[in-house]
């Protein structure tokens, strides 16, 4: 096929979706409620469960309700967010302080949603061999530096918490600055490796290959005129938010305009 003919097409392809209505996308970064402890640096979160947390939660999905979603994503595989979210609806599943229970599963029944779409895929995270590269070239201490700067931005939001709602600490989670924040890690591992040896570019291939397969699953999801909401760990959003915002078809939307301030 010719260079000439795949433009073609692409413009064609382009011009088509121009004439539908965008889908328009919110990505929600999010903490771990549930405390799984599964990330190089974890916050330590509230029992969302007690009447004052359930309230705040309540107040993030009637704030986000005014958007009217029509779609629901979360960071669950498929499968599962399928059958647990019939299970949720049905009154059977086993009470949960999940951000995806807590946050996508309520804000979905209260729309009246019959499905929630799980983006999740699993994938590497390589930090041993970058680790070992460090220790073996003199940047133990540097990279030690690093992750205590990582275990100090989950520790502000841990510490968040006391004087914040739920919604107020997603908020302050899902600004630019945090969001920006929260890149410069990766980019910061690219600074370890010389030469043949890229640890930091192996690490950051890997996280970029999951971020585009839960992009790649989303784009696929949405139909145009869609609303989307979707709640992934905060440090997923930065390289979501690009993905989206180069796809033609798709408006991302700011979410500070639908939680709360405080």
């Amino acid at each position: 096929m010719s260079r000439l003919l795949v433009l073609a097409l692409f413009l064609l392809h382009s011009a088509a979706l121009a004439a539908d209505p965008p889908a328009r996308v919110i990505v929600i970064g999010t903490y771990h409620f549930s405390n799984p402890g599964q990330d190089k640096a974890n916050v330590d979160a509230v029992d969302v469960t007690v009447p004052q947390r359930q309230a705040e939660l309540q107040a993030v999905t009637d704030g986000l309700a005014t958007f009217q979603p029509t779609f629901v994503g979360v960071e669950w595989p498929a499968d599962a967010a399928r059958d647990q979210y019939t299970r949720y609806l049905a009154g059977t599943l086993p009470p949960s302080s999940n951000e995806v229970v807590q946050l996508g599963f309520r804000l979905a029944k209260q729309l009246g949603l019959a499905n929630v779409h799980g983006l999740d895929v699993p994938g590497d995270f390589p930090f041993e061999p970058l680790s070992a590269w460090a220790q073996a070239n003199g940047r133990a201490d540097d990279l030690q530096a690093l992750m205590a700067q990582a275990q100090g931005i989950t520790t502000r939001i841990t510490a968040m918490q006391a004087t914040h709602s739920i919604g107020g600490v997603l908020r302050e989670m899902n600004t630019t600055r945090a969001t920006e924040e929260a890149a410069s890690f990766y980019a910061e591992f690219l600074r370890y490796g010389s030469g043949e040896q890229q640890p930091g570019v192996e690490l950051n291939a890997a996280w970029a290959k999951r971020n585009f397969a839960i992009c790649a699953r989303l784009l696929q999801a949405l139909k145009p005129g869609d609303r989307a909401v979707v709640f992934y760990g905060q440090g997923h959003v930065p390289q979501l938010a690009a993905c989206l915002r180069s796809a033609p078809g798709v408006e991302l939307v700011e979410a500070a305009q639908f939680l709360p301030s405080s």
